[in-house]
């Protein structure tokens, strides 16, 4: 992975890049501000019907997208910084590379690909094709953007095409399915459990938030890359058929007369399970607790019948998973 600097400069106010480096890949400054001027759902549309953009902060966070696979597009970084992440990613890519030429030579083994196959010479992750980075130092950026960047470095990233909800979770057996789960702080916290506490994959419907949204990566501290996960359409409701097609018993977590505690055996018994967390005002729909194979709540005392949905999560994972 190579890096191509570009210095910004604070010229009345506005924000510009010096003309020797402004050549990029982009050709201009444009990149450089969709990092502050974009918001998310423009990021995520911006190559329509490509698919479009994500921005994520901090390195350890950006560390983990580029270990999962996730191409940057370009940086942004303090100054003094950034030949320190440069160096810190460019090794991190190396490694991505190594492990991705890895897994397709084993792959390639047990299907008796032949030797000059397109899975072969696609085996590279990332190549030298130099990625922008905007430099400065942090009271311009700060001046430029009115943004604080945490811990000095943004990547902007390409998003990739989302799995087969079937094909993800076919060799799994304990998953989650985050249900209009909508605000991003809570996403990010729950990926971050299901990936300490041993959920193998998610599956978000309905109006759930986008992993990939700069607040829910940050909370999860990169876990949104290590998790695997798809995110359903709005249209698609039936993910309880498909589970139960797929052998998965389904636990919707919800107050009724018919739930059971999170610590009945027969759900640390079932071979697969799938583990339903709602609305953070509604919960889930009422066709949804009907079609589960259990209803399943956490035990509380002193008159607190319900949890926020990330803590509630935690909770449940850590019993089931």
């Amino acid at each position: 992975m190579k890096f191509k600097y570009t210095q910004i400069n604070d010229i009345h106010g506005s924000s510009t890049v010096s003309d020797s480096n402004k050549e990029s890949v982009y050709g201009d400054s444009t990149f450089f501000e969709l990092f502050f001027d974009a918001n998310e759902n423009q990021l995520l549309h911006y190559y329509e019907p490509e698919l479009g953009l994500f921005v994520v902060e901090s390195p350890m966070v950006i560390e983990r997208a580029l270990m999962a696979g996730y191409q940057p597009a370009a940086f942004v970084m303090i100054d003094n910084i950034a030949d320190e992440m440069c160096r810190r990613f460019s090794e991190l890519a190396e490694q991505a590379n190594q492990t991705n030429q890895s897994n397709q030579a084993n792959q390639k083994e047990q299907s008796e690909q032949p030797e000059h196959s397109e899975q072969s010479e696609q085996a590279a992750l990332y190549d030298d094709t130099p990625i922008p980075v905007y430099v400065a130092d942090y009271e311009t950026i700060a001046g430029l953007t009115g943004v604080n960047i945490t811990r000095g470095v943004l990547a902007m990233m390409k998003r990739r095409p989302l799995p087969d909800m079937a094909e993800l979770i076919r060799d799994y057996h304990r998953i989650a399915i985050f249900d209009d789960v909508e605000n991003p702080t809570n996403v990010g916290a729950m990926f971050r459990s299901a990936a300490a506490l041993g959920i193998e994959a998610v599956i978000l419907t309905g109006s759930s938030s986008d992993p990939l949204y700069r607040r829910a990566s940050r909370v999860s501290v990169g876990t949104v890359f290590q998790v695997p996960w798809t995110k359903l359409g709005k249209k698609e409701n039936n993910y309880i058929d498909t589970l139960h097609k797929l052998g998965f018993k389904t636990a919707a977590m919800a107050l009724s007369d018919n739930s059971v505690s999170i610590r009945d055996e027969r759900l640390k018994n079932e071979e697969r399970l799938a583990i339903i967390m709602g609305n953070e005002g509604f919960g889930l729909s009422d066709e949804v607790i009907e079609s589960s194979d259990y209803v399943v709540k956490i035990p509380m005392k002193n008159n607190v019948d319900s949890l926020n949905v990330a803590a509630a999560s935690s909770i449940v994972f850590w019993e089931l998973a």
